[in-house]
């Protein structure tokens, strides 16, 4: 997916020639998502090599806890590091985005657990 909006933009900036980013904004990449296979995922392991990184995505059936049965990868990407960090970037400003539209996302499963359950204790 490649939209103007995952570069971030520098306002302010000197008029003249443009930027390498500036440049990069206006680049649009067309993409045919017509065969992709939409698949979900609860789980990722990350792990490489020096010269690739490897994320394997799966379901975890039980997700609280440490799982008694194993998790089963489904999806495999091998990758450079280089895509991995553009990658990272856009991730970060995704997420970045919807944390100041719906609020911080809590990764620990058990804060969130544990929230929930105070909230409803109410009288």
């Amino acid at each position: 997916m490649a939209d103007k909006d995952m570069n971030p933009r520098t306002d302010g900036e000197a008029s003249g020639e443009p930027t390498q980013e500036q440049q990069m904004q206006r680049t649009r990449v067309e993409v045919n998502d017509k065969d992709a296979v939409c698949l979900y995922a609860n789980f990722c392991r990350v792990t490489g090599t020096p010269e690739e990184l490897i994320l394997d995505f799966g379901l975890n059936a039980q997700p609280f806890g440490v799982p008694t049965e194993p998790v089963e990868v489904k999806q495999r990407i091998v990758t450079n590091y280089f895509t991995a960090k553009r990658m990272l970037q856009a991730l970060h400003l995704s997420v970045q985005r919807h944390e100041q539209a719906f609020g911080v996302l809590e990764t620990d499963v058990q804060k969130r657990v544990v929230g929930g359950a105070r909230g409803r204790q109410t009288s």
